[in-house]
């Protein structure tokens, strides 16, 4: 295990280098100027994009250090410590878990629950009373977000150990704080948050089979390609690409986070995270845009 983290951590502490005019992936550079003026032209407060290409070892950052309500993204830092308490065999991805809707905030301990039709996904709520599966309950927070599998899976994970796993990769500015709908918390400013470049840092090593082993890696890519809100990054390239991402969606705050398998070469990495657009469909079209850009630049003749 100890061999494990240390080849994780060499992976997050190699450089990732801007790509620059004249070398293969200059590109990505020549791509900047459309992505900026899409970002100008959006009216946004703020977009945050981070790209890393793992056939070039190249990067193009743009506002990527700028920390964000996380919304869903934070489900892929869940996710990751699920598959790693299971590689320490503390679980098992057959692990039955109570589904229940009771939960408890961390300001003050006061009992809140999860309401239904705030949720994107009901099928959870039928099971109340009943057990899921750790593997059920991550499909359900990866594919359909939702809220109600990802505050049990958050109770089964521990809110300390995700961020615990997020610093140990190198990840410093994800916080998991508190469980979906924590109103108080909420109040309080006590709210996940998160860049592009650390959301970057993840799907990176998912991409390249780094975290853990290649087949962890292997399935949680797969539950991630499984994705059924596919109105940003996706819109943007060909039909039929594969795409392994996680949105996070909440008022005037839209983000998708993804590993883009086109054709003929290996993967790449594509953040896109938006602050104050607030009509859904307009920051959709700005991240399927700023995808598609993408796209032509690191896959032309796919």
């Amino acid at each position: 295990m100890r061999r494990l983290w240390l080849l994780m951590l060499l992976v997050v502490l190699s450089p990732l280098r801007p790509a620059t005019a004249g070398e293969p992936g200059d590109a990505l550079e020549q791509a900047r100027p459309e992505i900026e003026r899409l970002i100008s032209a959006s009216g946004a407060e703020m977009v945050g994009v981070a790209v890393y290409d793992t056939q070039t070892r190249k990067t193009l950052l743009i506002n990527e250090r700028e920390s964000m309500h996380a919304a869903s993204t934070i489900k892929l830092p869940v996710m990751m410590e699920i598959f790693r308490l299971v590689s320490a065999k503390k679980l098992t991805l057959r692990t039955p878990v109570e589904v229940k809707n009771k939960f408890f905030s961390i300001v003050d301990g006061s009992e809140y629950r999860l309401n239904k039709d705030d949720d994107s996904d009901e099928e959870v709520y039928r099971r109340i009373g009943q057990t899921m599966t750790v593997a059920e309950l991550v499909d359900h927070m990866i594919t359909w977000s939702s809220n109600l599998a990802t505050n049990l899976l958050i109770e089964k994970a521990g809110a300390e150990r995700v961020m615990d796993l997020m610093q140990q990769l190198g990840a410093h500015d994800i916080k998991v704080r508190r469980g979906v709908e924590d109103a108080k918390a909420f109040q309080a400013g006590l709210n996940n948050t998160t860049t592009a470049y650390d959301l970057m840092l993840l799907l990176r090593l998912l991409a390249e089979k780094k975290f853990l082993n290649a087949r962890a890696c292997d399935q949680m890519t797969e539950v991630l390609s499984a994705q059924h809100f596919n109105e940003g990054i996706p819109a943007g390239l060909p039909a039929g690409t594969r795409v392994a991402h996680k949105t996070g969606t909440i008022t005037k705050i839209h983000h998708d986070a993804a590993i883009v398998y086109a054709p003929g070469r290996k993967p790449y990495v594509l953040v896109v995270l938006t602050r104050g657009i607030a009509e859904e469909k307009r920051s959709a079209r700005l991240i399927a845009e700023i995808s598609r850009v993408v796209y032509r630049a690191l896959a032309p003749a796919a």
